[in-house]
């Protein structure tokens, strides 16, 4: 399996080391048999030293076999936890747009119910190690005492393993459509949990939710994890009985044929018998690894960024005084929403407000500004320099921003990933009028439960104490009172200025256009500067003047 494989290129030396336990595990479980058949079975020895000899050996097969497995499983968890942390820096390190395509719901699918399937998977990967290596070692012994009676029992038993693989590689198809089906499972959460006030208010939305989607994938979900667990214990009853049948067949060589002596026989049903847990629990567990497969392919399908360890700190031009978008352009899909070609320049210090309808594009502009969305043609350029995709990191550090799917995290960090200044903290919280809601123990936010207004004040703190050269604020006001939204423009705007940030803002409040320094207008996907005439006319109903929806 290509997950083993990862393993033992990642832990190679302690991969090595189990395997050699588990090696010395099956050596002396085979010598502990061995030790029986020659002394309580040939020998008949009743002598009182037998005992002590016997209860060491089962103490040191004990001990050994506990740690081969302790050890297999504490290596499979270290990968696990490594797996996941690369997994969550591959997320950090990829493409917003990408992690967009991708989706929450799989993404959350993949860390949960992905992981948790390869965890599951390690622990009982010892039964299967233990299992293969028991059943090599105990036909070794077995070929010494009667090649005759090892070559018919090889055989059926051979039979025994290719009746139960058949079996699991149907367990292995299963639970590759499971997989997909836990992603529209999530995906169905996700609808319910979100949308919780919607469906109270609309129960008919609510039931056609609930029975034609919901119902549908939970319905072929339990049929493809019955069908599962049908084969996987119709292999497991399959691999029982057929080494019941072993042991049978063992004393009707010996005896019925002519093969060998009783005590022969004795031996390879005791051996059987011994070999029977370990080869049952190796069937039950290839089926979770095969799970495991199949959820580690999923992890390699969502094409994330590469893994790199380090979290790279480019530098940041501190001393810009132009930012130019030249010719750029973006869509969504080769059919899907076009912006641009955008032409616009930002000054150092400049306050500009972008207006637009719905869908005219002011959203998407606003992720190409920030570098948060690549274009397809076109340059960025710092005071006349057009930005290299490898530098694209240091033009992101120009930016901090507040959109409308604001996130809040509870740490106030400047630039450097460092505690925020307490006084600039201070004087913000009271400038937002948010000195009495909120609570600090240090640079931590202990409540983050607040309005739709207090959390865009919130995020303005954040973003403000980054102190990044440029503030992006995409409807901000948006969810303010009619107090504080004139406070923000009066007020937080022209504190902003003095602070030396350029301040770039989408906003559909036609009377406070006049505290811009320029006013640019979104439409079709089209960037156009409102001067003169077209300025002082542009109104609400100019704003909300009809374009074609975005994609």
């Amino acid at each position: 399996m290509e997950l083993l494989h990862i393993v033992y290129k990642q832990y190679r030396w302690p991969f090595i080391l189990v395997i050699g336990l588990s090696l010395l595990s099956a050596a002396l479980g085979i010598g502990l048999i061995a030790f029986i058949n020659r002394e309580l079975i040939v020998s008949l020895n009743s002598s009182l030293s037998v005992l002590p000899q016997f209860l060491g050996l089962l103490l040191l097969l004990l001990a050994v076999t506990l740690g081969s497995q302790l050890a297999l499983t504490l290596l499979g968890h270290h990968f696990v936890c490594r797996l996941r942390s690369e997994f969550i820096k591959r997320i950090l390190d990829t493409q917003v747009e990408r992690i967009e395509q991708i989706g929450s719901a799989s993404l959350l699918a993949a860390l949960t119910s992905d992981v948790r399937t390869i965890t599951f998977a390690f622990v009982r990967l010892p039964e299967l190690i233990q299992g293969i290596i028991l059943t090599v070692a105990s036909a070794a012994y077995l070929g010494w005492l009667s090649p005759k009676m090892l070559m018919v029992t090889a055989l059926w038993v051979a039979l025994t393993i290719i009746g139960g693989w058949l079996l699991v590689t149907r367990v292995y198809r299963h639970m590759a459509t499971l997989r997909d089906t836990e992603d529209r499972l999530y995906a169905d959460f996700q609808t319910i949990i979100e949308g919780r006030k919607e469906l109270t208010l609309n129960r008919q939305r609510a039931q056609q939710i609930f029975d034609n989607v919901y119902g549908e994938n939970a319905k072929t979900y339990r049929h493809h994890i019955v069908r599962a667990d049908t084969f996987h214990l119709s292999a497991v009853n399959w691999s029982n009985i057929m080494m019941l049948g072993a042991i049978g067949l063992a004393f009707w060589l010996a005896n019925g044929l002519g093969w060998a002596d009783t005590a022969v026989a004795s031996t390879y049903s005791l051996t059987l018998l011994f070999l029977r847990t370990p080869m049952l629990s190796a069937v039950g567990a290839l089926p979770t690894l095969l799970s495991a497969q199949v959820a580690f392919n999923k992890l390699n399908t969502f094409k994330l960024a590469e893994y790199q360890a380090d979290f790279l700190q480019p530098p940041v031009a501190k001393s810009w005084q132009t930012l130019e978008l030249r010719n750029l352009s973006f869509h969504y899909g080769e059919q899907g929403f076009k912006v641009g070609p955008i032409n616009m320049t930002l000054k150092r210090g400049e306050l500009v407000f972008l207006i637009g309808g719905n869908g005219s594009g002011k959203s998407t502009l606003a992720m190409l500004l920030t570098g948060l969305y690549q274009p397809v043609a076109g340059d960025i350029l710092l005071d006349g320099q057009a930005v290299h995709p490898a530098a694209m990191g240091s033009y992101r550090r120009l930016f901090s921003a507040v959109f409308t799917d604001v996130h809040l995290f509870d740490r106030l960090t400047d630039d450097d990933g460092q505690p925020a200044d307490p006084a600039l903290v201070r004087s913000w919280l009271v400038r937002l009028q948010m000195q009495d809601k909120i609570e600090l123990e240090g640079n931590r936010i202990l409540n983050l439960k607040l309005s739709k207004g207090q959390t865009k004040r919130l995020a303005l703190l954040l973003a403000t104490a980054e102190q990044r050269d440029i503030l992006l604020l995409d409807e901000w006001a948006a969810d303010q009172d009619p107090h504080f939204r004139r406070i923000f423009y009066r007020e937080l705007l022209p504190w902003l200025r003095e602070m030396g940030k350029t301040v770039f803002a989408i906003s559909h409040d036609d009377h406070y256009f006049l505290h811009a320094d320029r006013l640019l207008e979104m439409r079709n996907g089209v960037l156009t500067e409102l001067t003169g005439i077209e300025r002082e006319q542009a109104t609400l109903d100019a704003v909300q003047r009809t374009d074609t929806p975005e994609s």
